[in-house]
């Protein structure tokens, strides 16, 4: 039997039982993707996070969902830092600590800002990642995109495209004009499967301005079809797409906010975004947020 430790996290929450969860493995060298994939299938997340040796940065780690790996994701990156830290492997020594990722597309930067402890010892508070250079990618034909999620042309937020964006992951843009359009969209699956068989995004994310709170500067929902999550309680590598499209077409004053999601599913989660460099000369997005451990424990493959 092989052993692998396991660490179940609910990311951009600083309670168990929201946010989003995610599995994580460590030592997982020699597993195959294969049985990556059927892993993460047996899991049953959006995502399932499988830390591996490094030999350019402090730890490599591999992303998967039910259906397929994906280059980078951000509540993995926040569960899978936590979680490293859990396991005793992240000292946290000062009140910022950096780590170096290697992904399957390169590494990226993580920075965790320490909290103090009664026992002294120091914990996570937020935990920041940086991603990539955002790229603007697709426009699409918002009759074609609207039809898939049961809206319309009215429920758009106007002047602005339906675009996929990647910061690492690409994502569907779909900026809609409130929260009344957001809670009515709903997945047609067949429209949806065809329009992605044939476009360039991983998944959509559908969001308006304005929180489900007052500190909240937006609210979003990300769907997937099967075998994947249908809707994912909070997105971290489409939050940061969001925010450089925002940014990029002038719908926020600030570079710096509080994006919402997961609350209409009972998995409140926040995202603090921060877009870094002018509006046409974006230079990279900073995702952050907490995290609480709820399992640990062994996955055991016979």
């Amino acid at each position: 039997m092989s052993n692998y430790p396991l660490y179940w996290v609910d990311a951009f929450t600083d309670r168990p039982l929201s946010g989003n969860p995610c599995a994580v493995l460590l030592d997982t060298d020699d597993l195959d993707v294969t049985t990556m994939q059927s892993i993460a299938r047996e899991t049953n997340l959006s995502e399932t996070a499988f830390v591996r040796t490094s030999q350019s940065c402090d730890f490599a780690v591999r992303y998967f969902t039910p259906a397929e790996e994906i280059p980078m994701a951000g509540h993995p990156t926040i569960a899978t830092t936590h979680a490293l830290w859990q396991a005793g492997l992240i000292p946290l020594q000062a009140d910022l600590t950096h780590i170096q990722l290697e992904l399957i597309g390169g590494p990226i930067g993580v920075t965790i800002q320490r909290r103090e402890t009664p026992d002294g010892k120091g914990a996570p508070d937020w935990i920041i990642m940086t991603q990539r250079r955002p790229v603007f990618m697709t426009q699409h034909d918002p009759d074609e995109v609207l039809a898939c999620f049961g809206l319309t042309a009215e429920d758009v937020l106007p002047g602005v495209p339906i675009q996929t964006v990647s910061t690492g992951t690409p994502q569907l843009m779909i900026p809609l004009r409130d929260h009344e359009a957001l809670r009515r969209a709903r997945i047609n699956v067949d429209a949806y499967s065809a329009l992605r068989a044939r476009s360039d995004f991983f998944s959509p994310h559908l969001f308006c301005l304005g929180g489900v709170t007052p500190d909240g500067a937006t609210f979003a929902r990300h769907f997937g079809v099967s075998p994947d999550t249908s809707e994912d309680p909070v997105t971290g590598s489409a939050t940061g797409g969001m925010g450089a499209y925002l940014w990029h077409y002038g719908l926020i004053e600030h570079p710096r906010f509080l994006a919402q999601q997961g609350h209409w599913l009972g998995r409140a989660g926040v995202v603090q975004v921060e877009v870094v460099g002018a509006r046409d000369a974006i230079e990279t997005v900073r995702i952050g947020g907490q995290a609480a451990g709820v399992i640990t424990g062994q996955f055991t493959l016979g």
